[in-house]
C-alpha cells in the first residue's frame, strides 16, 4: 500500500472509533523522518487505546504491521510508527500543548471527517 492511501486507511479506522480532528499531513518534501504524519484526537485515555487498538487490528487484517509503537502506558498520546506513515493518536490537551500540525505548518494539509 503506497504511503497516500495508507495514511487515508489510517483515518478511516480512526473515523470507526468516533476520532476527531484527524489530518493527514504530507512531509515527502519537508522532512525524511516519514512521507505522512496522520494526527488524530481522542477524549479521554480509554478512548485513545480504542482508536490505536482499532488502527493496529484493522492494518494487521491487511498484513500490515506497525514496525514501533510508543505511548500505550499512559495513554495521553500514542505513536504508531508504520515506516512512511507515522500515526499520533492525542488527548487534546496533550495535542494542543505540542501543536505538531504547527511544526509542520508549510506542509500540505488534508482533514479527514
Amino acid at each position: 500500500m503506497k504511503p497516500k492511501q495508507l495514511a487515508r486507511a489510517i483515518g478511516k479506522l480512526a473515523l470507526e472509533k468516533n476520532a476527531f480532528d484527524i489530518y493527514l499531513i504530507d512531509l515527502k518534501k519537508s522532512s525524511d523522518v516519514a512521507s505522512y504524519f496522520v494526527i488524530i484526537s481522542g477524549q479521554v485515555d480509554v478512548h485513545v487505546k480504542a482508536i490505536a487498538d482499532n488502527i493496529v487490528d484493522g492494518l494487521k487484517e491487511k498484513d500490515i504491521k506497525v514496525w514501533h509503537s510508543e505511548g500505550y502506558r499512559n495513554l495521553q498520546w500514542v505513536l504508531l510508527d508504520y515506516v512512511d506513515v507515522v500515526v499520533h493518536i492525542f488527548q487534546p490537551s496533550v495535542r494542543e500543548y505540542y501543536s505538531l500540525e504547527k511544526l509542520w505548518g508549510d506542509a500540505p494539509l488534508e482533514i479527514l471527517e
